[in-house]
């Protein structure tokens, strides 16, 4: 089970009036353990007045840079990425887990393929990190990606794409459109949607001759594209999607009331296994995720934004029946299987056993 370790801040740059790149490098002791896949992301802790928070932000860097590097934008009332942003400093330290998400397709390099992206604002991060390792590693891929963003000076890592553009020229093309600042091409102006989409498909981009798409972004725009995928003949498993839950609250939230005095007949009996120790405890059928129980129980269960978007608290059903409330992380095969987010999960059985380490 991923644990916590120590990075320390090495590098600060500002990328836009509103964003950070940070570049971490772990001990000695822990680099294996940060050998990141492309596209994956970090999740960091923090106590804000007594009150831990954990948030992830996705590496940015490509598999061949050599660096550990995630990008922070400033999320109004948002107490972590407001203090990355103002008052984090080079030679800090960061508490984070090892790399996690499986937001990528394997490396191929001998196969020629030709990708697609899509990134809305700070989506652009694990993307970033999917192109350079794609185009370094699949010498034979071309990659298009269309950013969008509010305007020309919120764009993140625009010289950066640029460079990328000159450094695989003909590989690589890039379609930014802005909401709010008009641009020569009218399709390049507005909101990306379905109709956005359609124009995009007939006249700038093929989407028989594309392999995968890969998504990141808002949750309305993410929809918006998937659905235009689907209607011109994308199949679902063409389609890679990461959510970023930008609309976390600031603080944590309040603590789970204690199950001490459950009613027997509305209380359910967990059996949860985490680091090879087994806990068994009572919890309510309604009310409590299986997450806030083991936490209430004193287990230290995984977890990072409690919203059924990064399957950080990923565990397996081994026994009994659950639901979930929200699942934007995992794909229908890992269901069928029995894994849930624990985070979005509620007993319906009277027993429930759940392994943590599966």
């Amino acid at each position: 089970m991923a644990r916590f370790h120590s990075l320390q801040v090495t590098d600060i740059r500002r990328e836009t009036r509103d964003a950070v790149v940070v570049t971490l490098t772990p001990q000695d002791e822990d680099r294996s353990a940060f050998d990141f896949t492309q596209g994956q992301y970090l999740t960091f802790r923090r106590k804000f007045d007594g009150e831990e928070l954990r948030r992830s932000y996705s590496i940015c860097a490509g598999r061949d840079e050599g660096v550990l590097r995630v990008g922070i934008k400033r999320v109004d009332g948002g107490c972590f990425s407001t203090w990355a942003n103002e008052d984090l400093s080079v030679g800090d330290t960061m508490e984070a887990m090892p790399p996690m998400g499986a937001f990528f397709t394997a490396i191929e390099p001998d196969v020629s393929k030709t990708y697609l992206g899509f990134a809305g604002g700070s989506g652009i991060t694990p993307v970033l990190s999917i192109i350079k390792t794609t185009l370094s590693r699949e010498p034979r891929s071309r990659f298009t990606l269309v950013y969008a963003n509010r305007q020309i000076s919120s764009i993140m890592f625009r010289e950066e794409l640029d460079d990328l553009k000159d450094t695989y020229l003909g590989r690589l093309s890039v379609l930014h459109i802005l909401e709010s600042e008009a641009q020569d091409i009218d399709l390049f102006t507005g909101r990306i949607d379905v109709d956005k989409c359609a124009g995009l498909f007939k006249h700038w981009i093929d989407l028989k001759a594309i392999d995968t798409v890969f998504i990141c972004g808002p949750e309305p725009m993410m929809l918006s594209i998937a659905a235009a995928l689907r209607d011109h003949g994308m199949r679902e498993e063409q389609i890679k999607f990461e959510l970023f839950a930008s609309s976390q609250p600031g603080r944590a939230g309040r603590r789970a009331q204690s199950t001490a005095g459950v009613d027997k007949d509305t209380a359910c009996q967990a059996t949860v296994t985490l680091d090879g120790a087994t806990r068994v405890f009572k919890m309510p059928k309604q009310g409590q995720t299986l997450l806030e129980a083991a936490l209430e129980n004193h287990m230290d269960a995984p977890y990072a934004c409690k919203a059924g978007v990064c399957s950080t608290c990923r565990a397996k059903v081994l026994e009994g029946e659950t639901e979930m409330e929200v699942n934007h992380a995992l794909e229908d095969y890992e269901v069928r299987q029995g894994y849930v987010l624990t985070c979005q999960c509620y007993p319906l059985s009277d027993r429930l056993v759940v392994s943590y380490d599966q």
